[in-house]
């Protein structure tokens, strides 16, 4: 598993993401109207890109209807407020660590300046364009918690028979990866198989991962921290290998 979907686990579990549900909610919101006008259409069935967004946005509780009217206010259904553009960010944590940012933002310089700042102020630093990207590839990243997974052979028979890639073993949780096309197939799939998942989505997987301990890692954890609480970040993506028992004292 990455060190960013760990983490993301940790705190999920230890209700963390709780206090910041309102600033959640308002992203991924965000995240299904530009969807929905960038994919040319406000049906999932035909824009991936929506269908993901919805997911993610359902999976965090947000209200079928503000969905509806995100998704209006991205086909012109309904008028909308700002208006909405991808920017990304590339750079380095403490430790070579590599980070990459997606925004949706209505201001460029003031997206980049927040940006800039978070990284400068926890021990980071920005990269050109193009410095960090090539580490990473979009993947379905679905993780199931092993006290209620079935055993290995037979998760492993269910999600390689619906178009899988991988299932890894990360301490306290099975990993599966997919490639993009075969993700909502291996979600299903599971779903089917009566398998709770902690967590779905299309994210950024890094091809290979920086060791980090002690001090380094608290720093690397608090730059992503930092940048996640910007109210343009939709997320952060990173490479960094800290052990989960490391994580869960720093949680």
């Amino acid at each position: 598993m990455s060190g960013h979907s760990k983490w993301a686990t940790i705190k999920r579990k230890k209700g963390a993401l709780d206090a910041k549900r309102s600033n959640e909610f308002a992203k991924l919101l965000r995240f299904v109207e530009v969807a929905a006008r960038e994919g040319g259409s406000g049906d999932p069935k035909a824009n991936m890109t929506l269908a993901t967004a919805i997911e993610k946005a359902r999976a965090a509780s947000v209200p079928n209807d503000n969905i509806e009217r995100a998704i209006k206010r991205g086909t012109g259904e309904l008028e909308g407020g700002a208006r909405y553009e991808e920017v990304v960010y590339e750079g380095y944590a403490p430790g070579g660590v590599a980070m990459f940012v997606e925004t949706l933002t209505d201001n460029r310089n003031r997206t980049a300046q927040e940006v800039r700042h978070a990284f400068t102020r926890n021990g980071g630093n920005l990269g050109e364009t193009g410095s960090v990207a090539w580490m990473f590839h979009r993947k379905g990243v679905i993780q199931v918690e092993k006290s209620a997974a079935p055993d290995e052979e037979r998760l492993l028979e269910i999600v390689l028979e619906a178009g899988a890639e991988d299932l890894s073993d990360s301490e306290s949780t099975w990993e599966v990866t997919t490639d993009p096309t075969a993700f909502g197939a291996v979600r299903d799939a599971l779903g089917s198989a009566g398998v709770g998942m902690l967590s779905a989505e299309l994210a950024l997987v890094p091809q290979t991962t920086v060791p980090v301990e002690g001090g380094q890692a608290k720093q690397v954890l608090a730059l992503l921290e930092a940048l996640e609480d910007l109210d343009d970040v939709q997320s952060v993506s990173a490479n960094f290998d800290i052990p989960e028992a490391v994580m869960a004292e720093l949680g």
